[in-house]
């Protein structure tokens, strides 16, 4: 959960997102200001750093105030603090991540035992499946997050598959009773939208990829207009078969530039605030990197953190031995 320090925080960044004043809230200036830099290079210590921040009544209060000003203030607000906190936790599960042990991994050893070293060979089994354990956790909070947060810009819900109104279709050509997971539907306009980062023909295997395309079809049979979304514009064979058939089931896609586009338009001027300050800066840059390009790293595991270091910088981890986080959430 947030305090009130990270909350007053919150506040002060998305007040300078709108150009609002922070006083027009209720709220009185920070004594430690806000660093010039978007919110991604904003030290999380500095969330943590006020130390009168406003009462939690108060707070109450200035998000009252803000919705009197634009009622999209409250998703925009839910938006920031869903983020916040996710990368809040991922923090904590590299910090408590535990490192594995050899009775885990070492049976795998025999499939490259004698190629090299033995202590480089234990070594890199123990990196690899560490780096695997805090990867799968960075997908499952990344889906919990993403999804979401794309539906409430759009003004839309996401859907699990227990409560969907998007049926699957069986062999005989019909629907079934078993629901399929939506995205974002919005019920006022009957849309259900898919959200894509990208399709490349690596990304999906044959069975994945009937699966995609079944989903334009089960929205047409449900009576619901499917709309593809894709942020990454790289063509690919299974991008344009793809697009083919949400267009083929009475549907539409929006891909690259027009994507974004489209969820600026839809989503209003302060949502499209928060899809330009928090979204689309840093999907942009991670898909405008080579992989051809990678860089190679060197891993230090020492008692109290863990350094990766390409030589010119560093990304320092800080180690909490004593508390470990457990999964509270099964993995995908």
């Amino acid at each position: 959960m947030l305090d009130e320090s990270e909350l007053y925080g919150i506040f002060i960044i998305i007040a300078s997102d709108l150009e609002w004043e922070i006083q027009t809230l209720g709220l009185a200036n920070p004594q430690n200001a806000l660093p010039n830099c978007d919110y991604y290079q904003v030290p999380l210590e500095w969330f943590d750093s006020h130390v009168t921040p406003p009462t939690m009544l108060q707070l109450q209060e200035a998000l009252q105030s803000a919705i009197d000003i634009n009622a999209d203030f409250q998703l925009y607000f839910y938006n920031v603090c869903s983020l916040h906190k996710r990368r809040l936790k991922y923090q904590r599960i590299l910090s408590t991540q535990a490192k594995p042990t050899m009775d885990q991994v070492g049976p795998r050893g025999l499939l490259e035992y004698g190629i090299c070293n033995n202590h480089l060979l234990n070594s890199w089994l123990i990196w690899r499946k560490w780096i695997f354990d805090i990867d799968n956790r960075s997908g499952q909070e990344t889906g919990y997050l993403f999804e979401p947060v794309l539906a409430n810009s759009l003004g839309g819900v996401s859907m699990g598959s227990t409560n969907s109104i998007v049926k699957r279709i069986g062999e005989d050509g019909q629907p079934t009773t078993k629901g399929r997971q939506v995205d974002c539907y919005i019920g006022a306009e009957n849309l259900a939208y898919e959200f894509k980062l990208r399709v490349t023909i690596a990304a999906s295997g044959q069975g994945r990829f009937a699966e995609e395309l079944s989903f334009p079809r089960e929205c047409r049979a449900a009576g619901i207009i499917p709309i593809l979304i894709v942020l990454d514009p790289t063509p690919s064979n299974r991008l344009t078969e793809l697009s083919a058939a949400f267009t083929a089931n009475g549907g539409r896609s929006y891909i690259g530039e027009e994507a974004w586009n489209h969820l600026e338009e839809r989503s209003g001027e302060v949502m499209a605030n928060f899809i330009d300050n928090y979204i689309k800066p840093p999907l942009t840059a991670i898909n405008e990197f080579d992989t051809d390009q990678l860089t190679s790293f060197k891993f230090t595991w020492e008692n109290d953190r863990i350094i990766i270091s390409d030589g010119d910088s560093h990304y320092i981890i800080d180690r909490d031995n004593n508390h470990p986080l457990e999964d509270d959430e099964p993995e995908p």
